[in-house]
């Protein structure tokens, strides 16, 4: 594998580098000097502020773009083999690194580099961290993804010895990273285009966690039913969390305030320590706050500042976003949730809300995850008053004619719940204008474009 010389900057090309992690690893590099060129399939405010930052950035993908000088070429798994960019590379023998390998070789000038994975919560994770070290003063480099208001977007370059990304499972992309400290929120079935069930994600987050120095730091929930596969050949140091009063970091006396919000006492090896609240909506949540806390413990934060800066910490945009009030009353919230555990978190944290009736306009992500996880989708939504369905948001896929939001439709009735396939955005919108009523709360939801028709909804 080829070896970056940060003391050595050179010139790097990114192949998507409009891309929530690319972007900011390009950002990164700009920050330590070196000379940036990439490309992406269109514009966007990412790619204008790296532009601002001094990069030179191709919209378009085409092998003109590869030159001689370029002294590394860094890509994404969306990077197809015959992707006129990368067989340009290729013919010409410039070095490639994928995103999650530079990564990796980033995280090794930071000492305490911390790596957030699990199927879901990474990101409103990564943003508690990222409140508890600014409030704390720690001047740390973030890199997380989604757009966080605290660091005006999705990177955030320090100059200190902290270092903190989100780990995502997919393609098992970070067994590529070096952390000294790792978070592993949750393991469940998600991304069966690539993994074949629950077993090989299981070993998938067992390399990752194996990847720590024995010095090093697991935190894991210890509510997991894989906990025990995951850590038993560990050498590491562990620590535990989760609701379970048995784990190192658990939580007691939970309440909501009409919003939604949790206040809680933190316990602590079966001691009451303190009381926490948070702004961030639901009792996953709870559960996710109180991984970060065992790791700011562990750094040495002190209390005060941890407190801080979960009460601070909202979340990062389209997690559980509220996006305003229609002319009509009408609430609009935006969630990314794209999975049934994260749908069901999400609805549950709504109905502590205060509202009418609950509306869902859900956009479905790939057809592999629509097609292997229909049943529990529909189990899921059908706790809604109505949902909205609109076409399966392909993502990096085809559709073959496997599964179709139709299909999620008639599974959600069939369960007692209510659903209307409706196809398109602007078919969601009228139906929203014709039906909803004051006080009515509608979740936009997806990881795909559903937020816009919030947006549009509320004439942004």
């Amino acid at each position: 594998m080829y070896k970056v010389d940060f003391d050595k900057p050179c010139k790097v090309y990114f192949m998507g580098i409009g891309g929530i992690s690319m972007s900011g690893l390009a950002e990164i590099l700009l920050q330590r000097n070196f000379t940036v060129y990439g490309s992406d399939v269109k514009e966007s405010d990412i790619v204008r502020k790296l532009r601002d930052l001094g990069a030179s950035i191709n919209i378009g993908q085409v092998k003109e773009n590869i030159t001689d000088d370029i002294e590394l070429v860094v890509y994404t798994a969306a990077i197809s083999r015959d992707n006129e960019e990368f067989q340009a590379v290729l013919s010409k023998g410039i070095p490639t690194l994928t995103r999650a390998e530079l990564l990796g070789q980033v995280m090794n000038n930071y000492k305490y580099s911390l790596a957030i994975s699990g199927t879901h919560g990474k990101t409103t994770t990564t943003s508690m961290m990222t409140h508890i070290l600014l409030c704390a003063d720690t001047d740390p480099t973030i890199s997380i993804g989604g757009m966080l208001d605290v660091i005006g977007g999705n990177i955030r370059v320090g100059n200190s010895d902290y270092f903190v990304t989100e780990a995502c499972e997919y393609t098992n992309s970070y067994h590529a990273f070096n952390p000294y400290i790792s978070i592993i929120l949750n393991v469940d079935e998600d991304h069966l285009d690539f993994f074949s069930g629950i077993d090989e994600i299981v070993e998938s987050f067992k390399t990752f966690a194996e990847k720590l120095d024995d010095s090093g730091l697991l935190v894991i929930n210890g509510d997991m039913e894989h906990k025990t596969r995951i850590i038993s050949e560990l050498k590491c140091n562990i620590i535990t969390f989760g609701l379970n009063k048995d784990n190192d970091y658990s939580a007691a006396d939970i309440s909501f305030d009409d919003e939604g919000h949790p206040t809680y006492k933190l316990v602590k090896n079966g001691e009451i320590k303190d009381e926490i609240v948070l702004r961030a909506t639901g009792i996953h949540n709870v559960v996710n706050s109180l991984s970060v806390i065992a790791v700011a413990e562990y750094l040495g934060i002190d209390m005060k500042y941890i407190k801080e800066g979960l009460y601070n910490c909202n979340g990062a945009k389209r997690r559980f976003e509220h996006k305003g009030v229609t002319d009509e009353g009408v609430i609009i919230v935006d969630d990314y949730a794209h999975h049934p555990t994260e749908i069901a978190a999400t609805l549950k944290a709504a109905q502590s809300t205060p509202h009418e009736r609950l509306y869902c306009a859900f956009q479905p992500h790939t057809y592999t995850r629509t097609y292997a996880l229909l049943d529990s989708f529909a189990d899921a939504l059908k706790v809604c008053d109505y949902v909205l369905l609109a076409d399966i948001y392909a993502a990096r896929e085809k559709d073959t004619g496997m599964v179709s939001s139709k299909d999620l439709c008639d599974k959600i009735n069939a369960l007692g719940g209510n659903a209307v396939y409706l196809k398109d955005f602007l078919s969601i919108e009228n139906f929203v204008k014709k039906n909803c009523k004051k006080n009515d709360l509608l979740i936009t939801m997806g990881a795909g474009d559903i937020d816009t028709v919030g947006n549009s909804l509320l004439k942004k």
